[in-house]
């Protein structure tokens, strides 16, 4: 009877450190999707509205790696047409997610201290992202007070010298606004 017991013991062992390397494996690979799209670029585009109406535009985005995942920070600056300057900054780290290549927002700390996803029923945006290919997509939903939605896509996809930006603004299935162009890697 000891000797069983002592199997089970080792047999639970051998399982639990199983687990550990294979969610290290998994940590890695998942570190691997974002190593190349790490980097600094800087761009700008002419932003065209519904109704055809076109805005200049700066932009930049900076991709790191970080502890658990990655961090995407970015910054646009919009010269309206009177004369005014807007300037917006955003930062949102990554977790990988239980799916491959899907990655949750961490945005808050909870009580625990622990980075969590904002609340979509609060007005906050829920974010998420994912790589495919080339490809590092970065989504953020919003629901207003009415119930209404914004789903606002972010492509960025690794070209030759930088990556290829391509934006989407869609409310409530429409498409509101859309800009393509190219961030050279700085």
């Amino acid at each position: 009877m000891f000797r069983s017991g002592l199997k089970k013991t080792r047999f639970a062992q051998i399982r639990i450190w199983a687990a550990v390397v294979a969610m290290l494996i998994g940590v890695q690979a998942n570190a691997a999707d974002i190593a190349p799209f790490v980097g600094a670029y800087v761009g700008s585009a002419q932003v065209v509205d519904a109704d055809g109406t076109a805005t200049p535009r700066d932009m930049s985005v900076r991709i790191s790696e970080t502890d658990e995942g990655f961090n995407v920070s970015w910054k646009t600056v919009t010269y309206k047409a009177d004369g005014r300057v807007k300037e917006q900054s955003f930062s949102v780290d990554f977790r990988p997610s239980d799916r491959p290549h899907i990655y949750s927002a961490a945005m808050k700390r909870n009580v625990f201290g622990h980075e969590v996803p904002l609340d979509p029923m609060k007005g906050e945006p829920f974010v998420w992202g994912r790589i495919v290919g080339d490809t590092l997509t970065v989504f953020s939903l919003f629901i207003d007070h009415e119930g209404d939605y914004e789903l606002q896509q972010y492509d960025r996809t690794l070209t030759e010298g930088g990556l290829k930006l391509s934006f989407s603004r869609f409310s409530d299935g429409r498409e509101a606004r859309s800009v393509e162009t190219f961030l050279r890697r700085k």
